[in-house]
């Protein structure tokens, strides 16, 4: 895709407003798919371990244990810290997060609302009380008969729809969509690579479908990218497409192998999905452990 068709295509899916989470009709209807109260975690562990996928580690130190001298209780206090716009912490992408062309979501110029002290624009705190709906998890890597996708591949719009069909969950207004290309079950396998540089991911044609579907966000097994970029000079095509285009939150670095082994038990490719971010004022996102309650 050259740079001049991306930006026609930009033109084409953006919006003024906001498609808006997933309404409290529509949250009473995903409550609704709750059957037998499983519950599945699709956050990754806090990463503290230095890799090819994450330059910058979180922290994790103790701050206090209990090997002073009483009174009792003696406690134990912990700090964390994570510079979570990565490939190894799952987080949640405010609508401050990606500018294009120096302009945030609806027109908004970013130098405006995004300083040292964070965004007065888009800020996470936007989406509290955070993610509630109908999720789908369209299982790409299954679609094909594969355990995972390799590094640079692309999966096309038909090919969403065609996953939709095949597991008997169409899509609908204000779904919460999963991509799953099985990064992470190729990482376990194989080890890890420097997914910035490398992976399966959406081509910025298929973002079509969540335009036409009017999906309220957005989440994957990487950050639904595909690299390298199949549009020159712009390295996160889907991220501008989502996020500044369309308004669309985008929960990246998900685990969805335990996801996908439940869905593929139960033959049910929809739940109720919940995430909510931290209470970080200004903040860019969040890190969030999401949920899948069947």
């Amino acid at each position: 895709m050259t740079r001049d068709e991306f930006d026609a295509l930009f033109e084409r899916l953006r919006r003024d407003r906001l498609p808006g989470l997933p309404g409290r009709t529509q949250r009473v209807v995903a409550a609704g798919l709750v059957r037998t109260g499983e519950v599945v975690a699709m956050g990754r562990p806090w990463d503290s371990v230095p890799g090819p996928d994450n330059r910058r580690p979180a922290l994790h130190l103790m701050t206090e244990l209990a090997d002073v001298t009483p009174p009792e209780p003696t406690v134990h206090k912990d700090f964390l810290a994570s510079d979570f716009h990565g490939k190894s912490q799952t987080h949640l992408d405010a609508l401050c997060h990606i500018a294009y062309r120096g302009l945030l979501f609806a027109g908004v110029p970013a130098r405006e609302v995004v300083s040292s002290r964070g965004a007065c624009y888009g800020a996470v705190t936007d989406l509290l009380p955070g993610l509630v709906g109908r999720g789908v998890l369209l299982d790409v890597a299954r679609l094909r008969g594969r355990a995972w996708l390799e590094p640079g591949e692309a999966v096309e719009g038909p090919e969403l729809l065609a996953c939709a069909e095949r597991q008997g969950s169409p899509l609908l207004p204000g779904d919460i969509l999963l991509l799953r290309t099985g990064h992470l079950a190729r990482r376990r396998s194989l080890g890890a690579w420097d997914a910035d540089g490398l992976s399966a991911g959406l081509h910025p044609g298929a973002m079509h479908v969540l335009h036409e579907s009017r999906a309220s966000a957005l989440g994957g097994d990487g950050d639904s990218d595909v690299r390298p970029s199949p549009v020159p000079g712009v390295h996160s095509p889907i991220h501008v497409l989502a996020v500044t285009a369309m308004g669309l939150p985008l929960i990246d670095n998900m685990d969805l192998e335990a996801l996908a082994e439940t869905c593929a038990r139960t033959g049910r490719w929809e739940f109720l999905f919940l995430a909510a971010p931290l209470n970080i004022p200004h903040g860019t996102g969040s890190p969030v452990n999401p949920l899948a309650l069947f």
